[in-house]
């Protein structure tokens, strides 16, 4: 009886720690779009009336079109090479034990632990020193060290539940390495390879550290956004944006979600 009441009330106290947690987080990101529809310059309560004007003013404005565009450049990029250094890597993991491959994987997968402002300081040092030109190329370099532990992570899952006996049987029947994979595996893998697409993009897209120290004079969204915050004046076209930029990253994270689980339930299908 002491136990079971014990564990309610750690469970009650999680619980209130969770709710409490989520609201110091997403209730200021909530308020992001109500302030979008703001009449007035200056974020207050009550608003000073609705408008779309905002929203109306983003699209005469030059500069956010030209960061838009390089931000979309090279989130493309950025996923298409991190999901195809993924695709080998994560099969490497999941089914050769070769030595040291715990040790290498915990390397791939430091970007998740140490912050990218690290990351950012010591690939500026590394280019500096290589004397290299800062531009795009360079952002979705470091973008991409950032990018390829997600895309692992993401594809690791349907290699593991993935049944080899389908290639063997492939094999057998004399199709080729590279007709097995695009015939019998790309199939099974496909909704993983595009969730990883997906976060990879949605990663890029949003990052900040990479691009403010490796972007040289080609901004970035992020960037843009960051240049322009210490003019009050388009503080509100940016907040226009931001709800614009969040709306497109929530959709984008959700679907690849969806397709991440459509990969499983395809993996599990083939093992049965």
């Amino acid at each position: 009886m002491v136990g079971a009441a014990g564990a309610t009330v750690a469970g009650r106290g999680i619980t209130a720690y969770a709710v409490v947690f989520a609201v110091f987080l997403y209730v200021p990101v909530l308020l992001i779009p109500l302030f979008s529809f703001n009449a007035g310059t200056y974020v207050r309560f009550p608003l000073d009336g609705f408008t779309l004007g905002w929203y109306a003013d983003l699209a005469g404005r030059g500069p956010i079109r030209a960061a838009l565009m390089n931000s979309l450049q090279v989130g493309a990029v950025v996923a298409v090479v991190s999901t195809a250094l993924a695709v080998p890597a994560a099969k490497a993991i999941a089914r050769y034990r070769l030595p040291g491959i715990r040790l290498l994987v915990g390397f791939m997968m430091l970007p998740f632990i140490i912050p990218a402002l690290i990351f950012g300081v010591a690939l500026l040092a590394v280019v500096n020193r290589l004397d290299i030109t800062l531009s795009l190329t360079t952002v979705a370099i470091g973008q991409t060290v950032l990018c390829l532990p997600y895309a692992i992570s993401t594809l690791l899952p349907r290699f593991e539940t993935y049944d080899r006996s389908i290639e063997e049987a492939s094999a057998d029947l004399g199709e080729n390495a590279w007709g097995t994979f695009r015939r019998v595996t790309l199939p099974v893998i496909g909704p993983g390879i595009l969730a990883s697409l997906l976060m990879s993009f949605t990663i890029s897209f949003d990052e900040f550290y990479m691009a403010f120290f490796l972007s040289g004079t080609d901004a970035t969204l992020p960037i843009y956004i960051w240049t322009q915050l210490r003019f009050p004046q388009d503080f509100p076209s940016l907040l226009a944006l931001a709800t614009l930029i969040l709306g497109f990253s929530l959709v984008m994270v959700l679907l690849s979600m969806k397709l991440s689980g459509l990969g499983r339930s395809i993996a599990r299908a083939g093992a049965r």
